[in-house]
């Protein structure tokens, strides 16, 4: 039975913050659907760091919603290498926004985390309860802490001042749109990159990070943004929800599934000496799976679509 909607969007004035990334372009490519005005603003117009320009902004625009996909974000490696970036920018983006959002009366507020707020021993599948129970994953720690301050704020807010603010917990996402650069990627369009170029290069072999055992689960981002758009329409409540496949594989796997994809038929070989990060990372599914949603893209056409938008935009990352 379909979730009831309590809230509807048509003719609402949406602002989807970060409506160029991957996930934001997914949340707008999903709205043209929902009759409703979308709001957005590029870094040329608006510093989300900035609190007094994020509150001229939403004083001037007055958005009914406000759908929180703006981020700093990136990969072990970009964590581990600039932990005050992630932590100071994305704290200042989700204050300004939460804040503004209340001071300018927005009727609905969905913040998007990450599921890297779970500790890194947290049990599996990890459901909503386990956030603060355990140590986070040391590589990613900074972004984690900024997510979770997101949430909390959302919540605050809620109790506060009776805002119905919500947030959801991606799992690991990828699609059109992604971040391709090896240096900050994640580990799904690195894997594209890296089997990309040893085809074209005629190589043996790719080599991966870690020792290949972690085990991951991914989400396309145009699923997730349904599940966002869905979130928006049928959910009030204080806690948040994870969005995810429910399904997960390794990193060898995953591999493996990419250079089919790719169609690079070398050898794949692991480099143990590198950081594997969360051994295991599965995201409990059960309450969105409740409220009747779950994913429609496979993981095999997910890659599939995700290789063709590189092939067709992604390679200027390549330059």
């Amino acid at each position: 039975m379909p979730s009831e909607v309590i809230y509807p969007l048509k003719g609402k004035r949406i602002w989807v913050a970060g409506h160029r990334g991957m996930v934001g372009s997914a949340v707008v490519r999903r709205l043209a659907s929902e009759d409703c005005e979308v709001l957005t603003a590029g870094r040329d117009q608006l510093d989300l760091r900035r609190q007094a320009e994020v509150e001229a902004w939403m004083d001037q625009a007055r958005p009914n919603a406000v759908i929180l996909a703006a981020a700093k974000v990136g990969g072990i490696l970009a964590n581990d290498t600039y932990p005050a970036d992630f932590l100071y920018e994305n704290l200042m983006i989700e204050a300004n926004i939460i804040h503004a959002a209340h001071q300018a009366d927005v009727e609905k507020l969905l913040f998007l985390g990450s599921s890297c707020i779970y500790p890194k021993e947290a049990p599996q599948p990890i459901p909503e309860s386990a956030l603060l129970t355990g140590p986070l994953e040391p590589t990613n720690e900074w972004y984690a802490i900024a997510k979770i301050a997101g949430i909390k704020l959302a919540q605050a807010y809620r109790r506060q001042h009776g805002r119905d603010f919500i947030s959801a917990m991606p799992t690991n996402l990828y699609g059109p749109g992604d971040n391709f650069d090896l240096n900050t990627s994640h580990v799904l369009p690195a894997l594209i990159r890296k089997a990309h170029e040893a085809k074209m290069a005629g190589a043996d072999h790719i080599t991966i990070w870690g020792t290949g055992t972690p085990r991951r689960e991914f989400l396309n981002a145009d699923d997730c943004a349904d599940a966002c758009i869905f979130l928006m329409k049928t959910y009030s409540d204080f806690e948040h929800v994870n969005v995810g496949s429910g399904e997960e594989l390794t990193i060898l796997e995953l591999s493996q599934l990419v250079c089919d994809v790719v169609g690079f038929k070398g050898k794949i070989i692991i480099d143990a000496s590198k950081p594997d990060g969360t051994p295991r990372k599965l995201m409990s599914a059960n309450k969105l799976r409740r409220m009747n949603w779950s994913p429609r893209i496979s993981l095999y056409d997910g890659v599939t679509d995700a290789y063709r938008w590189f092939l067709k935009s992604g390679t200027s990352q390549l330059r």
